[in-house]
């Protein structure tokens, strides 16, 4: 599902128009990207999702090209973790 068939079945559930949908789906994306961008917080959206900022330790890599040993610097990530209530649906039940 891409993002305009997202738009089109929250517009639908909602009961929305679709310009009002895209603009939540917008704010969420923006509301999440920017407290996991802080690092102090998670973002739990209860039984669905978790996304939460982790740190990455700086490690040893080789250019794939030419093999020469390199140094990855540290840096961040995201974890993002699966609820309870999206987990049962990915079985199906």
């Amino acid at each position: 599902m891409n993002r305009s068939e997202l738009v089109a079945a929250l517009s639908d559930r909602a009961e929305v128009t679709r310009k009002d949908a895209d603009g939540v789906l917008t704010a969420l994306a923006e509301t999440v990207g920017e407290i996991v961008a802080k690092g102090d917080e998670k973002v739990t959206i209860p039984g669905f999702l978790t996304f939460e900022r982790t740190a990455r330790a700086a490690r040893e890599g080789r250019n794939p090209s030419t093999g020469e040993a390199l140094t990855i610097p540290a840096g961040f990530g995201v974890k993002v973790s699966a609820g309870s209530k999206l987990k049962d649906a990915a079985k199906g039940a």
